[in-house]
């Protein structure tokens, strides 16, 4: 209904002509392709539209309104020309421009390498970009660790990912959602080398363009596509040596000629590292006088290997439309040894009992995606069709083996057990949208799209208790479970300038029908759950450009945030003997409203103020049941959170800049939680510097660094941390070639610690992780740049990619 009526906005033409022309190379007399057109208002030099050159150099502007105008062309390489003035009246069928001639500028490819250097941080309007590329110590990084150093954006010690004070992020690669969970999409971007990365797009309030999942806002992972003709190639490779040995390699490929792109990346990614954890419990009588005290250490090796593919391809049928397809695939196995100690004393401190556990773990995670992308652009008035078909496919299969010895306070033994399991994982994921943009009259620009998605996935655990060799299935710790999901959605927005103002108004309809089965045993009888229900996702743009220097901004969007595909399974799942995980099915969406007030001072000095109201809050609760410690997310009540952030950009000298980010946090969390009143206040402060020198001869170093203040995460008060990151790199190989140093932690490793108090139970914990490496890397870029590729986001599919789970 939507684009229909779209569509039956076209028939409304006023009078207006076409505004025709061609270009070429001032200095050889060649014909300039793809070079960069742009329409003028004559009296005050403003854009009203732009458009590219074709293979013959020529252009065209339809529909054009009467009026005065300018044309202006600028191409790579050449300086930007302009055309005498045109006018075209009511009467005017064709206006032509005489030929524009572009002249070349003379600067060599060395300066032209050294002042194109890409910042780390680039603000818009709506959006914040990041360059991974742009800092030495991302240097055989992973694109978590990237994301860890980036303004607003925090990591857990869970791996979590929050930005500007909030969980409930979506991630997306290439403009489409990673149909992964919270805990899968870290382990993803754990493996995932950050020299695949082309940049990081955060939006703390996106348009009703995107799903109204994730209601911290979006984080869109852009990865590498070559932009050049010909056959061309990137090549990096990097290792780094920890505690444990980590390597990161990638090579990206591009072939174009003529309508035809083809492109392709492959990555290999190898990572050996550790985490050191000690937890303690003090279990409390009703009086508060100490019951028992719990002290368990735990060592855990992790071996993650990931190797992936991607082939693509674009074919332009005509200038105005294009096709194509993208075909990814990844596979991930891994392995981890887990060795822990646990101590349960009296209230005196004596030791009653002794458990020690191996846990060996093997698993693989496989992934296949396909997608068919089309888009066509009518006119160049800006009206264009998009589509989207999307088919993911995603699988896992975990063999555990857990050994448990139970011993008395002498080291006597008590006893022993061994348990095994068997999990296994399918999630087949079906979507498709469509997009369509046009330009109304009064120079407002309608952007409306429909989207639909299906999924569906089976989780299957089976445990067997180990008797002198015997396997016998354990009926209560085995589960299968079956959830389906189905989402569709419409969205209309609609934008205008008027002067010095921005405005952008937005409505998204979403439509969500669920259903879960989990099958019984003959210990168990079946049970299932469904439901379904539709909201309405409004959002809000003000844009005013007072001055050269000052630019502010307002925002309002409404949001939501689904339960991962397995938190909604009820089931237990076995940790250790004192710690199991379960699911919840009656978890309920959690709801927020979102406004924020920007303001940009001479594009150094970037300020905002974010508050955010959030209803049925989900977070992971902790339950604690005899000895035994049970987590599993909940819907505990609300959470108001402000967030002010100050972003600098400054240069002391000509080779010295200096970023600095930081962001003060206030939360309040309010609600009742397994009968007992939940009301925590905190806030937090974070600062992150970054100090760039830019070196003659190719060389350059950088030196950067965190410190992130006291913090609460939901029922868990953090302990303040910090780091610190350096590097060096020197261009070679005619500045085709880039060599590395990066020390990253280089003071550490860095600790994690903190508190939490729930029910009758006092809990602490303190964590180190092989974060102090040193690497070494060598990127090396052929090909010669093209100019004027057209770039398009693929993919259809929502949040669904972002609600897988899994093991750490």
């Amino acid at each position: 209904m939507i684009l229909l009526s779209g569509s039956t906005l076209l028939s409304f033409a006023q009078n207006a002509g076409k505004i025709s022309g061609n270009i070429q190379d001032g200095g050889n007399q060649k014909i300039i392709d793809a070079a960069t057109i742009s329409l003028l208002h004559a009296g005050d030099s403003s854009l009203l539209k732009t458009a590219l050159a074709d293979k013959e150099g020529h252009y065209a502007f339809e529909n054009v309104p009467a009026g005065n105008y300018l044309v202006m062309a600028t191409s790579t390489g050449h300086s930007k020309v302009y055309s005498a003035p045109v006018t075209v009246e009511a009467t005017t069928a064709d206006a032509k421009v005489a030929m524009l001639q572009l002249i070349p500028v003379t600067k060599s490819l060395e300066a032209v390498v050294v002042t194109s250097k890409k910042q780390f941080v680039e603000r818009k309007l709506d959006k914040t970009i990041i360059n991974p590329d742009a800092l030495i110590s991302n240097t055989g990084t992973t694109a978590l660790e990237v994301l860890e150093k980036s303004p607003g954006i925090t990591v857990d010690k869970d791996g979590n990912i929050s930005l500007r004070g909030k969980q409930g992020v979506l991630v997306m690669i290439d403009g489409k959602p990673t149909y992964m969970s919270n805990q899968e999409v870290v382990n993803f971007l754990k493996a995932m080398p950050s020299s695949s990365i082309e940049q990081i797009e955060l939006m703390t309030n996106p348009s009703a363009k995107y799903d109204a999942a994730g209601n911290a806002g979006i984080i869109n992972l852009k990865t590498k596509k070559i932009k050049q003709r010909g056959f061309n190639g990137n090549l990096s490779t990097a290792y780094g040596q920890g505690f444990y040995p980590k390597t990161n390699n990638s090579l990206n490929l591009n072939y174009r000629t003529g309508k035809l792109n083809i492109f392709s990346t492959l990555n290999g990614n190898y990572r050996r590292h550790y985490q050191d954890l000690s937890i303690q419990r003090i279990y409390l009588n009703p009086d508060e006088s100490v019951r028992a005290i719990f002290r368990q250490g735990t060592f855990m090796r992790k071996v993650r290997e990931y190797y992936s593919s991607k082939i693509g391809m674009d074919y332009e049928f005509s200038p105005k439309t294009t096709i194509g397809f993208v075909a990814t695939g990844y596979t991930a196995p891994g392995s981890e040894n887990i060795i822990n100690t646990s101590y349960l004393s009296n209230s005196f401190g004596a030791i009653d009992s002794i458990v020690t556990a191996l846990n060996q773990e093997k698993s693989r995670w496989g992934s296949s995606t396909l997608n068919l992308n089309f888009r066509h652009q009518f006119d160049s008035t800006g009206r264009e069709l998009t589509a989207d078909v999307d088919y993911v496919n995603y699988t896992m299969n975990k063999n555990q083996y857990f050994y448990n010895n139970s011993y008395h306070a002498d080291w006597s033994k008590k006893s022993h057990d061994e348990l095994a399991g068997s999990l296994g994982s399918g999630i087949d994921i079906y979507s498709g949208k469509m997009d369509y943009t046009q330009q109304l009259p009064h120079k407002i620009k309608l952007e409306a799209g429909l989207k639909s998605s299906f999924v569906k996935t089976k989780n299957d655990a089976d445990y067997f208790n180990v008797i002198q060799g015997n396997k016998e299935i354990d009926y209560e710790k085995s589960n299968n479970f079956i959830y389906e999901e189905n989402i569709n959605a419409a969205y209309v927005n609609f934008s205008k300038e008027i002067k010095k103002w921005g405005f952008q108004a937005g409505l998204r309809v979403e439509n969500t029908a669920y259903s879960g089965k989990q099958f019984g045993n003959p210990q168990r009888t079946d049970s299932s759950f469904t439901n379904g229900y539709t909201n309405a996702f409004p959002t809000a743009y003000v844009s005013y450009n007072a001055s050269e220097k000052h630019n502010w901004s307002f925002s309002y969007g409404r949001r939501i945030s689904r339960a991962d595909y397995e938190d909604l399974n009820p089931f237990l799942s076995f940790l250790d003997k004192y710690t199991y995980e379960a699911g919840n099915p009656f978890l309920r969406p959690t709801f927020s409203h979102i406004f924020e007030v920007g303001h940009s001072y001479n594009k150094f000095l970037n300020t905002s103020l974010k508050y955010s109201h959030d209803v049925d809050l989900s977070t992971t609760t902790f339950e604690q049941k005899d000895f035994a410690t049970i987590l599993r997310p909940g819907n505990f009540g609300k959470r108001d959170n402000v967030n002010l952030s100050v972003n600098a950009r400054m240069n002391p000298k000509k080779w010295w800049t200096i970023m600095v980010n930081t962001s003060g946090d206030y939360n309040h969390f309010a609600g009742r939680l397994y009968g007992e009143d939940l009301d925590i206040k905190a806030a937090t402060w974070l600062a992150y510097m970054n100090n760039q020198f830019n070196f003659k001869k190719g060389w350059a170093a950088e030196l950067s660094g965190f410190y992130r203040s006291r913090g609460i995460e939901g029922q868990i008060i953090i302990n303040s941390m910090y780091n610190l990151n350096a590097g060096i790199s020197k261009q070679v190989l005619k500045n085709k070639g880039t060599l590395k140093l990066a020390l990253r932690d280089f003071t550490g490793p860095m600790k994690t610690a903190g508190t939490v108090n729930f029910q009758n139970t006092r809990a602490s914990f303190n964590q180190v992780n092989d974060n102090k490496v040193a690497t070494i890397s060598f990127n090396y870029r052929f090909g010669k740049p093209i100019k004027g590729m057209k770039k398009r986001n693929t993919g259809g599919a929502s949040d669904e990619q972002n609600r897988l789970k899994s093991a750490n």
